[in-house]
């Protein structure tokens, strides 16, 4: 039998044309979902990049307030900034900075046009510091800058709105276990710890032959290098480095107040005598020593001057009956490493509080009473084998309320100093009083020192055990060709025999320039050299510096300014993270 197939033929013809017309319909459905993708996505992008555009303009008018704001902190401090408040919310980029502001309108998320919102969040107080001075004591107030862009005349209406939280802080330089505003330079033979934030200006070097370990932050602003300084000529072999917290290089610049130049030797006028005609209300007039002091003491070939300080204009002289009860001009000694002969002028601290205590003069003209910074500078003619020094001596106990003594002249302290007799060796200084000496540079003469043996040879200037509570600024011998500057371990100068002997120090060591008068390059240790063997170092940070009421008379004041939040906020908000 013959079956015909015509009818499958044809129902098979349709079918394929109905598939046809099913998979048409759905490309052309994907197709234009992919279309309307594209576009949405082509939408997508152009907010996203129009927001992004006005986030930055915003950006930038929350830079310029926070530029102004810094650089009016670095010069007067918190009071001109408060005193602004109003000039920073009229800050905006302008056309005349840049063409492209011309096209933007800014707001402070308030409806005032062309303005910035600026406002100070309470409260100011000495507290821990953000970011990366965690860890460190300062005075600090913390502003907030808002700024709401937009683009004018494009068809995609955006505002872009953002907050800057910043934290203007200043850090007394005492904060620091170390703190250089030259290269920094740790290279001990023997073991060392440091326990205490340590901070270079420049950059730092680490070479230990033992084990160098830092218990706190260390911040440079230039590099961390684990090796000696290029120009530094010693041979080591190099010991073990530890980093018990954080060590950040490129760190900003902590600086003092002065003006816009922080370098060494700007930073070093403020151990020198103010120049006829500069106001004391000016940066550097502020920071100088000299007006700062209680009491001022000027040594001449023929007079020895001492006068009150700025409190009362200088008015108030001080009979040389009295001065010299505490003070000598007649001393004299050997300085092995100067190869000169030192012309003291010493200051028995022991007679100085005495003196302190039952004056009439300086009581009376001083807010508290008690002499707390004493300057001294010696302007007698010295021939070039005969150098200036400042002597301290008898300084076991000195003033009631604490004491700095500043000279642009090198220090010498001589015996037990500002430790109480049963803390003599002990890094606990519960008992000690707010101390500081800032010098050209800083030498510990022990209790067993003797005039008379400083030209014998080293065997004959065997030193004695020595504690000594105050923080130190001074200069250094910086490293150069052929010349090791003997580190931060070699930072206190010593002109005897320590072998076997402990020098005990609790303070802060800071150097701030380099040395202007004790020049003597630092040439290394032993018998064959003749200037000193090193002690057993029994170094320790000055907790005490961590509470503002202990740190030391006329504490030199670093300012920074420290970045907090940062973030992108809704539109016409001004209180976004309270």
């Amino acid at each position: 039998m013959k079956i015909s197939s015509n009818l499958r033929v044809g129902n098979t013809k349709g079918y394929a044309l109905l598939l046809v017309l099913i998979i048409s319909v759905a490309t052309l459905t994907i197709l234009a979902a992919a279309l309307s993708w594209c576009s949405t996505n082509t939408t997508i992008s152009q907010r996203n990049n129009q927001y992004f555009k006005t986030l930055a303009a915003a950006e930038a008018a929350t830079e310029k307030v926070i530029t102004q704001l810094a650089s009016d902190y670095q010069s007067q401090g918190d009071s001109l900034v408060a005193a602004n408040l109003d000039n920073y919310r009229h800050l905006v980029p302008t056309a005349a900075e840049n063409s492209v502001w011309s096209n933007y309108e800014f707001k402070d998320g308030q409806g005032s046009i062309s303005q910035t919102y600026v406002q100070y969040v309470p409260p100011s107080q000495f507290a821990l510091l953000n970011s990366q001075y965690r860890g460190l004591y300062g005075y600090a107030s913390t502003y907030r800058i808002i700024s709401n862009a937009r683009e004018l005349n494009n068809s995609i209406d955006i505002v872009g709105a953002l907050e800057q939280d910043i934290q203007v802080a200043t850090i007394p330089v005492f904060q620091f276990a170390i703190f250089y505003n030259v290269d920094l330079e740790i290279n001990p033979g023997a073991a060392m710890t440091i326990t205490g934030p340590v901070h270079c200006n420049a950059t730092t070097y680490l070479q230990p032959m033992s084990v160098l370990t830092f218990n706190s932050d260390v911040t440079s602003v230039g590099p961390i290098i684990t090796n000696k300084k290029p120009t530094d000529p010693t041979v080591r072999t190099p010991g073990t480095l530890v980093f018990q917290a954080e060590h950040d290089a490129g760190v900003s610049m902590l600086n003092l107040p002065i003006g816009t130049n922080n370098s060494p030797p700007a930073v070093r006028e403020i151990v020198e005598i103010p120049p006829s005609g500069e106001s004391a209300n000016s940066p550097m007039g502020k920071q100088r020593l000299y007006n700062m002091a209680d009491l001022i003491i000027l040594v001449s070939n023929n007079a020895v001057v001492a006068k009150s300080g700025l409190v009362n204009n200088f008015a108030t002289t001080i009979p040389a009956s009295q001065v010299n009860s505490f003070l000598r001009t007649n001393g004299s000694f050997f300085n092995k490493r100067e190869n000169k002969t030192i012309q003291t002028i010493d200051i028995d601290v022991g007679k100085l509080a005495a003196w302190n205590a039952s004056n009439s003069l300086l009581r009376s003209v001083l807010a508290a009473g008690d002499v707390r910074t004493v300057y001294v500078e010696d302007f007698r003619t010295q021939t070039g084998t005969v150098e200036s020094g400042v002597r301290l001596t008898n300084g076991q106990n000195i003033l009631p309320k604490g004491l700095t003594v500043a000279t642009p002249n090198p220090v010498y302290i001589e015996g037990n100093y500002n430790v109480p007799s049963s803390a003599l060796g002990s890094t606990n200084t519960s008992g000690t009083l707010p101390a500081a000496i800032m010098a050209d540079a800083i030498t510990i003469l022990s209790p067993n020192w003797n005039d008379a043996n400083s030209h014998l040879a080293l065997t004959s200037r065997v030193a004695s055990d020595t504690t000594v509570n105050a923080a130190f600024l001074a200069g250094i011998v910086e490293t150069t060709s052929g010349s090791y500057s003997g580190g931060v371990e070699n930072f206190p100068r010593f002109l005897e025999n320590w072998s076997s002997r402990t020098f005990t120090y609790n303070g802060s060591m800071v150097v701030m320039y380099d040395t202007k008068f004790a020049t003597g390059l630092w040439q290394g240790t032993g018998t064959v050299i003749g200037i000193y063997n090193p002690p057993i170092r029994n170094w320790a940070f000055d907790q005490n510096f961590r509470d503002p009421t202990k740190l030391p008379p006329s504490t030199p004041q670093l300012r920074t300014m420290i970045r907090g939040t940062w973030k992108a906020i809704a539109p016409n908000t001004v209180l976004a993270g309270s």
